[in-house]
């Protein structure tokens, strides 16, 4: 009797680890390969199997939940080539926001999640008790997107009940957000009520804070919302030209700061429903969910260095006419900043030593404009630029801003 032989192996598969590292490289791979074509240039037929490739790869990885992938891709660029940085950061928030929907015989639909941030003043702090508990204002709040021109009149908009604070929304990765897309749209096209496990997990609640009752308060916090429609809604087609896209552009912040003033006193009441005093609200401009968290991160950061310099004004008790301050790009542990020092009406060393993040990307004469506006609302007008600051904190090459 002829004996059995003995099973050849099977090829061992790739180690998860050696896998991820490979999808890694391949998606920096080929945001470089995308970011050396001219934008708006006609592209080969070489060139466009990887850009349908590079999609591919990230709709597949945000899918699969592969955030380490993701954000590893993107920090590899980072150290590689700034243009390939940001095309890649951009797509995969693009797609993590995106839903598409596709069924044989119906228009495709897209879905977006949209965030507004807004920085809430008050005395004492919010309370997470009374965090969306109108439900009168909470439905007026959520008609009046459509009402103000803000979504399109075909569109469905959601908005979930809870302000999301920096923490809950820091903690919301890309692969989660395309989950929490994907719960909006089961729910917003299933007539019948359907799991949100990603949408409830977001929910984690507000960090505690330690206000005193008599204490100002300035808190950020995110509405978060989603927007239903028709992949070719004329509504959010941006015109072709310069000159079109900007008035588009244009009219829509108009109509958002009519909105904003229009619906303070409902985001008032979803805040706090009690008869206590309301809080005061500031908002930032809506945005796709990742564009809205970076401008709140950056207001935010700027926020605090004025608190900062304010804190040392006060301390060494001088005048906001009488200090200057240099402003330049500083270099920490391979991580850019934006440094503000500020200095007493007779220099010597300066009173406070302040930083903010610099975006790679970033445009360094904007950054300054900004930062010059900033210190002019706490008084401080005379102002300077630095080249950069080297490692020792010292400005060099200073030219006064006029």
């Amino acid at each position: 009797m002829a004996k059995n032989k003995k099973p050849v192996p099977r090829k061992s598969a790739d180690a998860p680890e050696l896998k991820d590292e490979q999808q890694t490289n391949a998606l920096c791979a080929l945001a470089l390969d995308l970011a050396e074509h001219e934008a708006g240039a006609p592209m080969n037929a070489e060139l466009r199997e990887k850009d349908a490739e590079f999609h591919k790869l990230v709709r597949k990885l945000l899918n699969q939940q592969k955030d380490e992938v993701l954000y590893g891709a993107v920090e590899l660029a980072r150290y590689e080539d700034i243009g390939a940085w940001q095309l890649l950061r951009d797509a995969i928030e693009e797609a993590a926001g995106t839903v598409l929907l596709r069924r044989d015989g119906a228009p495709t639909m897209e879905i977006n999640a949209f965030a507004i941030p807004l920085f809430v003043r008050s005395s004492g702090g919010l309370d997470a008790a009374q965090d969306f508990q109108d439900p009168e204002a909470f439905e007026a709040l959520v008609a009046s997107f459509q009402e103000a021109g803000l979504e399109g009149p075909k569109a469905k908009v959601v908005l979930l009940r809870h302000a999301y604070d920096l923490n809950e929304v820091d903690n919301i990765t890309y692969s989660h957000l395309h989950a929490m897309v994907r719960d909006a749209a089961n729910a917003m096209t299933d007539k019948k009520l359907v799991p949100m496990p990603a949408l409830e997990r977001s929910m984690s609640g507000w960090s505690p804070t330690a206000f005193g009752a008599d204490d100002t308060a300035v808190e950020l916090r995110f509405l978060i919302g989603f927007a239903l429609k028709r992949e070719d809604d004329p509504f959010y087609t941006v015109p072709a030209g310069e000159a079109a896209a900007d008035a588009y552009f244009a009219e829509r912040m108009e109509r958002y700061q009519q909105w904003t003033g229009s619906v303070t006193p409902l985001v008032q009441r979803c805040l706090s429903s009690s008869g206590a005093a309301r809080p005061e609200l500031n908002f930032l401009y809506q945005d796709l969910f990742f564009g809205a968290k970076e401008q709140a991160l950056n207001e935010h950061a700027m926020l605090q260095l004025l608190s900062e310099l304010g804190q040392a004004l006060q301390e060494h008790g001088i005048a906001a006419g009488q200090a200057s301050a240099i402003v330049g790009p500083a270099d920490v542990d391979d991580e850019m900043l934006l440094r503000v020092q500020l200095y007493g009406p007779d220099g010597g060393a300066p009173l406070a030593s302040c930083d903010k993040p610099l975006a790679m990307a970033a445009d360094l004469e904007l950054e300054v404009d900004d930062v010059r506006d900033a210190l002019a609302s706490i008084g401080v007008h005379q102002l300077s630029v630095a080249l950069r600051f080297d490692e020792r904190g010292l400005p060099l090459e200073v030219q006064a801003l006029t």
